[in-house]
């Protein structure tokens, strides 16, 4: 089963208020098995856009990074989170064929 994976881009205007999505959305990340790969850091947007944070989780599948961003749980962390930010979420499949050599 191939792994998933959400790809985060935020501008955050009030990180006080952030915070309150950053604790609501622990349970759901949790309860739907997620790993924070990629969670803040130094980075150098070297083509097109980028925003102030950048964030890639990884789920045990991509059925489950699904189910985590439409459960009940998630869908209410994002009501804390809109008022004070700018998110580009996307959820992807993991890749497991040929690498270059």
């Amino acid at each position: 089963m191939l792994k998933g994976y959400w790809i985060v881009h935020v501008d955050v205007t009030d990180l006080e208020q952030y915070k309150a999505y950053m604790a609501a959305n622990a349970a759901p990340l949790k309860k739907y098995g997620a790993q924070f790969l990629v969670r803040g850091g130094k980075y150098e947007t070297v083509e097109g856009k980028s925003r102030s944070r950048n964030t890639v989780l990884e789920f045990p599948s991509y059925e489950a990074a699904l189910e985590c961003w439409k459960s009940v749980e998630y869908q209410h962390a994002i009501e804390l989170r809109k008022p004070v930010s700018t998110m580009d979420l996307t959820i992807v499949e993991g890749y497991e064929g040929p690498q270059p050599s």
